[in-house]
């Protein structure tokens, strides 16, 4: 048995044993992708291929006692019914023993492949990454190339802080963008072209914070993808060591995006300014595709690195995956709405419609639950505050708040009072048109909500009581408007 099929073994092991204990967990989520056990982080290998769409992740089925960083993969033809698949990778060669850390997926030449870091701690407790190839023939069975690795460590002037490779083909060419450090601790994100993706050339940077108008974000680009919007060339990317500037910036490491037009004789992105993605408190290293019906799909990971606090840890996993969304773009700025494929999980509708609350609570008997997907269009003229309390409980004093603040402008996302573990307030500009509108996705641990058609979004992890089922709309100092729609999922 070598090397691999001994941490397969021990992968499945783990899985075995606390299956169970996992599954009777109340905040295991209904339909997000979640680790079988132990502890998931990045999404890989986003693709759309052989008519299925395939994805994996970071997984460490040892955790919370070791840590072992293999890819996990599912597989679905729907984007919200997904199928467990054998694990895809393990860290378990030379140039990956400390980790199949992030990449990405690509048909070459009609051979399904994926592009990932391997890490590596030397001897002297020093990293080491490598770029490295992995194929399949089944769609299931991957195995490593024999060139591995296919990218020894860094270019000069940069540390080895260097990973999370993004490919794709433009005009017949590979590309890849991959995140890096220079030798100064700036955060920067580097171009590389193929035409056989074994055989690298460095064209140069696309972006960085070694730049003087984005020095301030901070000392590592984490999880780039660059990707092409109605014309628009966008790198997404996770910057590390960004300060808190008043409502922007305020997660222990951040997701956001420059649009512009790249060059790619240069490799220079001739950008704007940089925008979070999302206003939340949970959303990081998010993997692009573009799919067969061109459309553009984003999914991320619902946590943080160094956030590994959560009630779920005692029943032996942590952490999720975001719904899949689709992108557009509009004066700039990325879109963000929901995969249409979200309403075949819609079940038992209820609506309502010009619903008046007049400086008062409002809740309805048929609308609640720990599980759902409510559509909510509000309209006023004169009032202070309003919103919605989901997740309600009085007698336990839980809720979790979203409301907006007429006079400042500003919608705001509170979980002061969600239940246990995490805590916080997120806050995001929003100009008072005299409408609003919030489409909000509850799961049992987790909220998205999409405002003004995806304008902004809020993503978070909450953990609240089962019992904690009530959902309240209020307006303060003034009357609000609403309709209202509410589905089971």
């Amino acid at each position: 048995m070598n090397k691999n099929e001994e941490l397969m073994k021990l992968a499945y092991k783990a899985i075995s044993d606390g299956k169970e204990r996992v599954n009777s967990d109340y905040h295991r989520l209904k339909y997000h992708l979640m680790p079988p056990v132990g502890f998931m982080n990045d999404p890989n290998g986003f693709i759309n291929i052989n008519g299925e769409y395939h994805l994996f992740y970071q997984l460490n089925p040892l955790f919370p006692k070791g840590k072992k960083v293999y890819w996990g993969h599912v597989k679905s033809i729907d984007l919200v019914n997904w199928q467990q698949l054998p694990i895809a990778l393990s860290p378990g060669d030379w140039y990956d023993k400390d980790g199949c850390y992030s990449g990405s997926a690509v048909d070459y030449n009609g051979k399904f492949t994926l592009i990932y870091t391997g890490n590596v701690k030397n001897s002297c407790g020093n990293r080491e990454t490598y770029q490295c190839i992995a194929q399949t023939e089944d769609n299931i069975n991957f195995i490593k190339s024999s060139d591995n690795p296919v990218i020894n460590n860094q270019p000069e002037g940069y540390t080895r802080h260097f990973r999370d490779p993004k490919v794709w083909k433009h005009d017949g060419v590979w590309y890849m963008v991959i995140g890096a450090q220079t030798v100064k601790e700036q955060g920067t994100a580097i171009l590389y072209s193929s035409y056989n993706l074994f055989d690298w050339n460095l064209i140069g940077e696309v972006a960085g914070s070694n730049i003087e108008d984005l020095s301030f974000l901070g000392y590592m680009w984490e999880c780039p993808n660059l990707l092409n919007i109605k014309g628009k060339d966008v790198l997404i990317f996770c910057p590390q060591g960004v300060e808190k500037q008043g409502d922007l910036y305020n997660n222990i490491y951040q997701c956001g995006y420059l649009v512009g037009n790249l060059d790619y004789k240069t490799g220079k992105l001739n950008y704007k300014n940089f925008m979070e993605l999302d206003r939340g408190f949970e959303f990081y290293a998010p993997q692009f595709m573009e799919d067969d019906r061109g459309r553009k799909l984003l999914i991320g990971w619902i946590g943080l690195p160094d956030e590994d606090e959560a009630p779920t840890v005692k029943n032996g996993w942590l952490h999720c995956l975001s719904m899949v969304r689709e992108l557009d773009m509009k004066d700039d700025r990325i879109i963000q709405k929901p995969a249409e494929e979200m309403k075949l999980l819609r079940k038992n509708e209820i609506s309502y419609r010009n619903v008046e609350i007049k400086n008062e609570q409002v809740d309805f008997n048929n609308i609640n639950g720990d599980s759902y997907e409510l559509l909510c269009d509000f309209s006023w003229s004169a009032v202070s505050e309003f919103g919605i309390k989901l997740r309600c409980n009085e007698t336990l004093s839980e809720e979790t708040v979203i409301y907006y603040d007429v006079k400042s402008e500003k919608l705001i996302l509170d979980r002061d009072k969600s239940g246990l573990s995490l805590k916080g307030v997120r806050k995001c500009d929003v100009k008072n048109h005299g409408n609003l509108k919030l489409h909000i996705f509850m799961d049992t641990s987790s909220i998205e909500i999409f405002v003004n058609d995806g304008e902004e979004v809020f993503t978070a992890r909450i953990y609240p009581n089962r019992d904690s089922r009530d959902i309240i709309f209020y307006s303060k100092n003034g009357d609000v408007k609403f309709d209202v729609k509410y589905w089971e999922l």
